[in-house]
């Protein structure tokens, strides 16, 4: 599991945000089209790609992408 990955992935979910926003240390939860379907859609992704279930207290612990990354990665 790599953080660059991660970040595809994670930047994949958006539709209106541009791709170059995406960094390791992005408050993704300041991005305008952030929304609680967004997080459905992130949990989802995390299930289907990585074979981990995400509760939605691991987002709200995480303040950017690398943070949810490590959490993720503590399950792998």
């Amino acid at each position: 599991m790599e953080l660059k990955n991660f970040i595809d992935n994670f930047a994949a979910q958006f539709d209106e945000t541009d791709i170059s926003e995406f960094q390791a240390n992005i408050k993704f939860k300041k991005l305008d089209e952030w929304s609680s379907l967004l997080a459905l859609s992130i949990i989802a992704m995390v299930d289907e790609e990585y074979g981990v279930a995400i509760k939605g207290n691991d987002i709200r612990k995480a303040e950017s992408i690398e943070d949810l990354f490590n959490i993720v990665k503590q399950y792998v």
